[in-house]
């Protein structure tokens, strides 16, 4: 039975684990559309300051060149984000369903237990 415990203990820490990355990465991804909802505040302060809105204008800004490549970065960043939660998850389901298969064989082991005790009590 000790073997059986620590085995469930086991698989309860890989299932929290599972959990803790899929929201660590929902984190990240809530972090990066906030950091490119910024820089599109940026970048029209910094076309309306300089009057020119159209990057490819030779006096474009560079500042307001480098935020549009920044915030770019992000939003391809947040599509690979999203396909690894999708990952996680079902990395997370698996873990979850494989724990709670080991803690109902544990149930019907001491169940079983039970009935044989009280069988031998007789």
């Amino acid at each position: 039975m000790k073997s059986r415990d620590t085995l469930i203990r086991l698989k309860r820490f890989q299932a929290e684990e599972k959990r803790r990355r899929v929201r660590q990465i929902e984190t990240m991804v809530a972090e990066f559309t906030r950091m490119a909802i910024d820089l599109d505040r940026e970048i029209v302060n910094e076309e309306k300051r300089a009057g020119i809105s159209d990057p490819s204008h030779f006096a474009y800004p560079t500042y307001a060149r480098a935020a549009i490549a920044r915030r770019d970065n992000l939003k391809r960043s947040i599509g690979e984000l999203t396909a690894q939660i999708e990952q996680a998850k079902a990395a997370e389901e698996e873990a979850q369903a494989e724990l709670l298969k080991y803690e109902s064989l544990e149930g019907r082991e001491k169940a079983i237990e039970r009935v044989l005790e009280s069988t031998a009590r007789l």
